[in-house]
């Protein structure tokens, strides 16, 4: 039987991993978004440009389904940075519905150019850390998004994962 980490009777929602985890994504979002912002780009498209740069989801299937985003709301967004020229749709095979995604040179040049601008921002949320508490911290989201991935039903796991 699992540890018992949380109780009925003593939990509050505002101490539970998934609120916390969420709490720090809107605070991330909060100090992202307008540093993005000031280089014409919304916290998505980064996304989408960073995870094609490093290979995490290939693909607007992937990528809604990790992002838990809109088809519709992403296929603008998409097409968006398609029209500046920053990533082109590869058909696959014959099937005109599977589309990869892939960043264009200019697309490798913007997401170079913004990731500075993050890793600013990521090292001052964590200004605070040691690099022991920040490799520890890692280490142990990591060991939680494997739990969680491996107590996910088969069909619910993105391909790529």
């Amino acid at each position: 039987m699992p540890r018992r980490h949380y109780r009925v009777s003593t939990y509050r929602a505002q101490n539970s991993i998934g609120y916390l985890m969420k709490r720090a994504h809107s605070l991330m979002l909060d100090v992202l978004e307008p540093v993005l912002e000031k280089h014409g780009f919304t916290f998505v498209q980064y996304v989408i440009l960073s995870w094609l740069r490093d290979g995490i989801a290939l693909n607007p299937k992937d990528i809604c389904f990790q992002f838990r985003h809109n088809s519709g709301a992403l296929t603008r967004v998409i097409d968006q940075l398609a029209e500046r020229g920053l990533l082109e749709r590869i058909r696959r095979d014959r099937d005109r519905r599977k589309v990869d995604l892939q960043l264009t040179a200019g697309g490798r040049e913007t997401i170079q150019s913004l990731i500075p601008l993050v890793v600013e921002k990521l090292n001052l949320a964590l200004a605070d850390f040691s690099s022991a508490e920040v490799q520890d911290f890692l280490r142990l989201l990591i060991k939680l998004n494997t739990t969680l991935q491996s107590t996910v039903a088969p069909g619910m796991v993105a391909a790529g994962e």
